[in-house]
């Protein structure tokens, strides 16, 4: 069994590779999606691959969950129920309603996020449902959860509705690229959906109190940031009539 200190050292070098990550997509773009370019690498496809990346998530945090003492306890319960919602949506539902049947994506992507997502979902089961402090009754009127929940939910709607509303620019068949309408957040940014996600763990990491709940946000924010600035970059070279107010993330501001 890991102890406190261990696992916190642990948890504060998977922030640092958060950063050095940062880094690295500043000066490459990921390879997938738009950008997987005409590499000759392995490929699988692009909805096999996301199911199976993103379900790690969903099955080893439930397995840490369902194999605690902890899992009639309404706060923990409530985290759990907050994840699942997510992970279902992100490994399933996503995908299935996703226009991606006729795309690759390389199986490097996919090890990675596998391998991503293992240490994240440990990280995050393990401290709630068995390392970290019990969570009673009385935490479910903490501010913290409270909000933090609210930012969750908030979050995953901004996410799903950009992605559906992404998801409406392109008909049966097409898989091609349109500039998004001023609609909904896309008035002000070019990237909600990755903005929702954000607020999504952010909302985590204050509900969690918790090293590993930040770890998550962090590395959302490391990942997805760069990512928004490239989408941003790439719309203004594709399209001249691009909307020159608007930015890549953050509204009025980045």
């Amino acid at each position: 069994m890991i102890d406190v200190d261990l696992f916190r050292a642990l948890t504060v070098c998977w922030l640092l590779v958060a950063i050095a990550a940062f880094v690295a997509l500043r000066f490459r773009t990921a390879a997938y999606g738009r950008y997987v370019g005409a590499s000759q690498a392995p490929r699988i496809p692009a909805r096999v691959g996301w199911m199976a990346m993103e379900s790690v998530s969903l099955l080893l945090f439930a397995g840490f969950f369902l194999a605690s003492d902890r899992v009639r306890q309404p706060a923990p319960l409530l985290l759990f129920g907050l994840w699942t919602l997510h992970y279902v949506q992100r490994s399933y539902l996503y995908p299935l309603r996703a226009r991606m049947h006729q795309r690759q994506m390389p199986i490097s992507v996919v090890g990675l996020a596998i391998g991503f997502n293992v240490v994240n979902a440990s990280l995050n089961g393990y401290w709630l449902f068995h390392l970290g402090p019990p969570l009673g009754p009385e935490w479910l009127r903490d501010p913290r959860l409270v909000i933090g929940a609210l930012l969750f939910v908030s979050g995953m709607y901004i996410n799903v509705s950009s992605d559906a509303q992404l998801r409406a620019l392109r008909t049966a068949g097409d898989s091609g690229y349109r500039v998004p309408p001023a609609v909904g957040l896309f008035r002000w940014v070019s990237c909600p959906n990755y903005l929702g996600e954000i607020v999504e763990w952010c909302g985590w990491a204050l509900a969690t109190w918790s090293l590993a709940g930040l770890s998550f946000a962090v590395w959302t924010v490391c990942n997805l940031a760069p990512r928004a600035l490239a989408h941003h970059r790439w719309y203004r070279q594709q399209f001249a009539d691009y909307p020159a107010r608007r930015r890549a993330l953050i509204p009025f501001v980045l």
